[in-house]
């Protein structure tokens, strides 16, 4: 998965290539994160996603967290986008 989860996955990878593994990521086409490595073999699958869709709900979603509104606003706004981010990482599963 794209995000926090990718990130933290990758130094677990990186260590298993160390110790004679080979490592093999499947990862959709469009991504923020997970980009090719020396370390590993990247796979690609296709998604109904581009990656400018992606940056485009991305970063709404970062303008949200700091838009001068009420705060019952700020909640159901960010709510809303994290649903939209949350239904992104689904199709791109």
């Amino acid at each position: 998965v794209d995000g926090s989860h990718w990130l933290s996955m990758r130094e677990v990878l990186d260590v298993l290539r160390q110790r004679g593994h080979e490592v093999v990521v499947v990862a959709p086409e469009a991504t923020l994160h997970i980009k090719p490595s020396p370390n590993l073999v990247m796979k690609k699958h296709w998604v109904p996603l581009s990656q400018e869709e992606i940056l485009k709900e991305f970063h709404e979603f970062l303008y949200t967290l700091f838009e001068e509104v009420s705060f019952p606003e700020r909640f159901l706004k960010t709510y809303e986008r994290m649903k939209r981010l949350g239904n992104l990482s689904v199709t791109a599963c």
